[in-house]
């Protein structure tokens, strides 16, 4: 058993890692939790959209969590998305109907086959705790992608906002529900991947309601992504989380507000009687 004081305190570094699969360089800044032991479980979150963790007030996040004994020590990696994010984010091998996503599945083999092991070798220490990644809107949706397609790599997914709207068909060429290429893929994967999954909606996050069931889209796709896992047989509570926050809004400024609740739910601390 450590102390609080063994992981008071982040120690953000930044790393260049070249990408074979990617072919361009991939910026990451790691958030390690300071004063380990050497002993504990260590955790890991790859967040999609790095360059927006000073926006989501991560550091100070995690630091205020550790303080108050909220969570387990969590190495962070903050993957920054390059010019080409509307490539290399979304779903892999299913382009959407302007033909964003095109390099979603060389992103995937990056996540896989090079980051993961490169983080193993740089921290030194194996991930025996939770893995998970996290992400917002269409950085939300490819991490839920990843998570859902290697549940060997990867037990937990988060999304903020997710744009779970993704789809092949555009809404003027004769759209349907059916043509949202996540939930197709959901119905079409054989089995149940061992992963557990927290989703964020904001009742603000658009006005878009193409169906004007005066519910909002983003809440509208993202309880189907709901109903398409029940379906498989995960449970709610014990296997997904729904956050909607009231008044919350497609923008990080939400989304930071959010992080603690992801945060305690993915690496919760264990309290010992």
């Amino acid at each position: 058993m450590y102390t609080t004081k063994s992981v008071l305190g982040l120690t953000p570094v930044v790393r260049q890692l070249e990408s074979t699969h990617l072919q361009r360089i991939v910026e990451i800044e790691l958030f390690y939790p300071s004063g380990l032991l050497g002993n504990e479980k260590l955790n890991l979150l790859l967040l999609n959209d790095g360059q927006d963790a000073a926006g989501l007030n991560l550091q100070e996040t995690l630091s205020s969590l550790y303080e108050d004994q909220k969570i387990e020590p969590v190495v962070v990696a903050a993957i920054k998305a390059s010019e080409d994010r509307l490539q290399e984010y979304g779903v892999a091998g299913a382009v959407d109907f302007a033909s964003r996503g095109s390099k979603a599945d060389a992103y995937s083999k990056f996540i896989t086959l090079e980051l993961m092991p490169y983080l193993e070798k740089e921290i030194g220490m194996p991930f025996l705790g939770k893995r998970a990644f996290v992400g917002c809107s269409l950085g939300g949706l490819t991490a839920f992608d990843i998570v859902w397609k290697n549940d060997a790599f990867f037990d937990l997914a988060g999304v903020f906002s997710g744009s779970f709207w993704w789809r092949k068909k555009d809404l003027k060429d004769g759209y349907t529900d059916d043509d949202r290429i996540m939930h197709q893929v959901i119905r079409e994967t054989e089995g149940k991947p061992l992963v557990k999954f927290w989703l964020m909606t904001g009742t603000a996050d658009e006005t878009a309601d193409r169906n004007r069931n005066f519910i909002i889209d983003s809440i509208d796709d993202t309880i189907d992504i709901i109903k398409e896992l029940t379906k498989k047989g995960y449970k709610r509570q014990e296997d997904i989380f729904y956050y909607e926050m009231v008044g919350g809004k497609h923008n990080v400024a939400t989304w930071s507000k959010a992080l603690p609740s992801f945060l305690c739910w993915a690496f919760p601390r264990k309290t010992f009687l």
